[in-house]
């Protein structure tokens, strides 16, 4: 089992109002001020979680240097006042960080339980050809 640090749980709290107030100005129309203090908040709660140096090291290898760049550069627009065009760049850029990660994630999820609709639904989303319906 993983052990979580104090400091790391600090870093969960960080990353998660992070989200709240990146879904929070998303709802109030792009509000650039709370877009702004989400983003900032999500980063830093993701260098406490797994520290600077792998935070780092996971934006900035070759492979994901794309995703990286639309990615920071939406953080960086939405920063400079620009919101709607900044979560644009930054929702291309999540996709592209971790489209590798989506098809594990499904699997996971359609292996949960035994619902007919959303276990087939998932093992689709997975690329998965076995199906438990």
């Amino acid at each position: 089992m993983i052990t979580i640090t104090e400091f790391q749980k600090v870093g969960v709290g960080i990353s998660s109002f992070g989200i709240f107030f990146i879904l929070f100005g998303v709802l109030l129309y792009f509000d650039s001020v709370l877009l702004a203090f989400g983003n900032i908040l999500f980063l830093s709660g993701l260098a406490v979680i797994i520290g600077l140096r792998r935070t780092l090291y996971f934006f900035f290898q070759r492979t994901k240097l794309k995703g990286s760049a639309f990615f920071l550069g939406g953080v960086l627009m939405v920063l400079l006042r620009w919101p709607v065009t900044g979560m644009m760049l930054e929702s291309y850029g999540f996709v592209v960080l971790f489209k590798t990660f989506f098809p594990v994630a499904f699997g996971f999820l359609g292996s949960l339980g035994n619902i007919p609709f959303l276990t087939s639904l998932f093992n689709k989303l997975s690329g998965s050809s076995t199906s438990l319906v």
